[in-house]
């Protein structure tokens, strides 16, 4: 009989929970028992395991009552990650490993039938989780993963994590002492990793590539130095997605905390790659997308499209084809930077500070205002089309911008834009400014925070007023057009908010009401 206790993590949303997997081996009828909430992912990791132990050569207890408690028994478990350490509890209780030695580490890992290591999602959270664990404790933690994952939790600079193939390469360097001397080590199937730091900047498409559209192109300019949301109003093929493709490339590069929050989403939903390593994620769903995949869900709950885009770019073309609920679900988020999924076993939050960028024809037909096409559509058609987006949706979005269409000399013959880094270089400076005022995006300027810093000049808060009042403008989208001017006033390097900038703020919340 033997008793061994193996650590490892289970994930819940962002958050890695600490999960004790304990391992009982008595007499009596040969079984193997699996407790402690599991989904039946992990239950199948009672043959697994079985295969791998034997495959690898070690001696699988088959002839005693096997029970592996994974506590918390309330804490949902889900995916293949528990294998590696149930095995090594296995292991241990029988004696063929010391499960002394086992205290301050913590495993996760995917087992084959031959005993390889696969990796699993979520390593870069199970690391952040050490991380914070480890400057609260000053214990630090050594973590075991499988090739794959390791590189991802590696990305966490004070991270102390080791990389397998095999499970003999584990047990190798659990051994009892009497049997750990005759072992040689083998560098190549046991590596601890050095953090991996940022490295160059990624590379993003050009804006120069967009010949035209100065007036989209100042849109995406204000809106990546200010945080803020953008909607392009234009026919079919005038640059809008051409446009959008190209925004993550205007905006400041990541640091290394941004980087890590970016990262460990896309490792939970399994999209994580060490070559974006450092790149703003650009998502663009399709327009059948439901409100699930792109706030989130499920059981347990998975990270949405909002969420993956978190510092950086979520693109909707053809945004009123999407869903009516998908778009209202996105409400929220907007206004708060997170979105809270409940269930009735567990409640998950993960990060959504995007910058939305929608794109939509101004009709059905898509040529409203074309200089060389009519237009089919009907005004009820044009009407009930621009109505699939809500009053209190429309409002959440910062800038309404046309993107008309391009003659065919000005495409052809027309000189190439400024190039993103020029423009990037504006962004920053303003951003800049804005942090040295008030630590945070102008977006996110709200209540006297607002009214402390936007620092507008008499004169244009009275013009402000009067266009609010004219075309009856919610309290929030006067605001947002505050807001709009205040970045407007950074990126000309000015200290208050003048007419000329709360006017300029003013045509970007009129294009639908224009084409209405």
């Amino acid at each position: 009989m033997g008793l061994s206790l193996v650590r490892s993590r289970a994930l819940l949303g962002l958050d890695a929970r600490p999960v004790c997997v304990e391992v009982h081996l008595a007499n009596g009828l040969p079984s193997f028992t699996l407790v402690g909430l599991a989904d039946t992912e992990v239950k199948e990791a009672r043959e697994r395991v079985r295969s791998a132990i034997a495959n690898a050569g070690l001696d699988f207890p088959s002839n005693k009552r096997i029970t592996v408690n994974l506590a918390p028994a309330d804490l949902p478990k889900d995916s293949g990650r528990f294998d590696l350490p149930i095995a090594l509890g296995i292991l241990a209780a029988s004696g063929q490993i010391d499960g002394a030695r086992l205290a301050g580490w913590e495993f996760a890992g995917e087992l084959s039938l031959g005993g390889e290591l696969r990796p699993v999602r979520g390593a870069l959270a199970m690391s952040l989780a050490l991380h914070r664990n480890d400057a609260a404790s000053n214990e630090p933690t050594r973590l075991v993963l499988p090739p794959g994952s390791a590189e991802e939790a590696a990305l966490v600079p004070t991270a102390q994590v080791y990389r397998a193939h095999h499970l003999l390469d584990v047990v190798a360097r659990f051994l009892p002492e009497r049997l750990a001397d005759g072992v040689p080590p083998d560098a190549d199937s046991w590596t601890r990793l050095a953090p991996t730091a940022l490295g160059s900047e990624p590379a993003y498409a050009d804006l120069a590539d967009v010949k035209g559209q100065a007036a989209a192109k100042r849109a995406l300019e204000i809106a990546a130095a200010g945080g803020h949301s953008i909607l392009m109003v234009g026919p079919p093929g005038s640059g809008k997605s051409m446009l959008a493709q190209r925004f993550a490339g205007l905006l400041p590069p990541m640091d290394t905390t941004e980087a890590l929050e970016a990262a460990a989403v896309a490792s939970l939903a399994g999209r994580f790659t060490l070559e974006r390593w450092g790149q703003r994620p650009t998502c663009a769903p399709h327009h059948s997308a439901s409100a699930v995949a792109l706030v989130g869900g499920g059981s347990p709950p998975r990270p949405g499209e909002i969420s993956l885009a978190h510092h950086g770019v979520l693109f909707l073309d053809e945004l009123p084809e999407f869903p009516r609920a998908a778009l209202e679900a996105l409400r929220e988020p907007l206004e708060s930077g997170h979105i809270r999924i409940s269930r009735a076993t567990a409640q998950s939050e993960f990060p959504a500070r995007f910058r939305l960028i929608g794109a939509m024809n101004p009709c059905p037909c898509g040529f409203l205002g074309h200089p060389s096409k009519a237009c089919r559509d009907t005004p009820d058609q044009v009407a009930r089309y621009q109505g699939k987006l809500s009053g209190p949706l429309l409002d959440r979005i910062d800038l309404h911008v046309e993107v008309p269409a391009l003659a065919s000399h000005a495409l052809l013959r027309g000189s190439a834009g400024e190039p993103s880094a020029q423009v990037r270089e504006r962004v920053i400076a303003a951003r800049q400014r804005a942090h040295q005022r008030q630590r945070t995006p102008n977006q996110a300027l709200a209540g006297q925070a607002l009214d402390q810093h936007a620092n507008a000049e008499a004169e244009a808060l009275q013009f402000l007023q009067t266009t609010a009042a004219r075309l009856g403008w919610s309290a929030r989208s006067t605001h947002r057009a505050l807001r709009v001017a205040r970045t407007i006033a950074d990126l000309a390097g000015a200290d208050a908010v003048g007419v000329g900038h709360v006017a300029e703020a003013v045509q970007y919340r009129r294009v639908l009401q224009q084409h209405g």
